[in-house]
């Protein structure tokens, strides 16, 4: 694949045509369905936009390694195929990632931004060179039990196996190089020296039982972001939008409705 290309979205494009355009970004090993419980509320108040990262989904999946520029440019592809210039943004864990990306390279375009369960940089390099090598190597099937017992707290785990099961069969259904690609997008990442960049209104929400990118994590982005809010989601662990869908929701609403949105 040529460097710089895009590649066309598999994406969801709903709610009322004059409302302001939300977009909401997955994470990794899952697709635009992990934001269906909250996604009736949010479409009441906005044009909902989900997409599925390259390599995930119902998206391309371009041969080769991507980085998170890769996925923002793609993104960016999106809202200007789809003639939307101004947006907020929500994001998960690498949606946050792309989100910060976003708000840091086009700033005038970024109304809102809700930074969820994510980080400026995860290490350590040598987990995500152990993702990509068993992915290809052996498949998903060898990564869902290690992945999907960080995404629950073992109470929401062992209480909702239907839901954990839906949440599995997504990472299971992920296509092994679009999911080793978008690893490498998260070892090789850093994205400390870009938050100062961003003028959006920003609320990083953070899970209190999250291994994956625990509050410190969100707390190093509230801290370098001007004026950016934070809230802890207690009871959840890394898909807090899955496991508290209530308070996600309510976050998410409650912080853009301040920004007039």
């Amino acid at each position: 694949m040529t460097e710089g290309t895009t590649v066309e979205l598999h994406h969801l494009f709903e709610g009322p045509e004059e409302a302001p355009v939300l977009v909401m970004a997955n994470s990794l090993g899952t697709t635009l369905r992990m934001w269906d419980e909250g996604a009736p509320a949010l479409r009441e108040r906005f044009r909902l936009l989900r997409y599925d990262h390259r390599g995930h989904g119902g998206s391309p999946v371009p041969p080769g390694l991507y980085t998170i520029e890769d996925l923002g440019r793609d993104a960016l592809a999106l809202l200007d195929g789809l003639g939307i210039e101004r947006f907020s943004w929500c994001g998960l864990s690498i949606g946050g990632m792309v989100g910060m990306w976003l708000a840091s390279e086009a700033p005038e375009r970024v109304e809102g931004l809700v930074l969820c369960c994510t980080s400026a940089l995860l290490g350590p390099r040598e987990l995500w060179d152990e993702r990509i090598r068993v992915a290809r190597k052996e498949g998903m099937d060898a990564l869902v039990d290690s992945v999907v017992v960080r995404w629950f707290t073992p109470e929401f785990f062992f209480a909702h196996p239907e839901t954990v099961e839906n949440a599995a069969a997504m990472l299971r259904g992920t296509d092994p190089e679009g999911y080793a690609g978008c690893c490498a997008a998260i070892r090789d990442m850093d994205l400390r020296d870009r938050l100062g960049q961003i003028r959006a209104p920003t609320l990083v929400i953070s899970a209190a039982e999250d291994p994956a990118t625990p509050p410190e994590h969100g707390e190093l982005i509230r801290d370098s972001i001007p004026g950016a809010g934070f809230e802890v989601i207690p009871g959840a662990s890394h898909l807090a939008n899955i496991e508290q869908p209530e308070a996600v929701t309510r976050a998410i609403l409650d912080h853009l409705a301040r920004q007039g949105r």
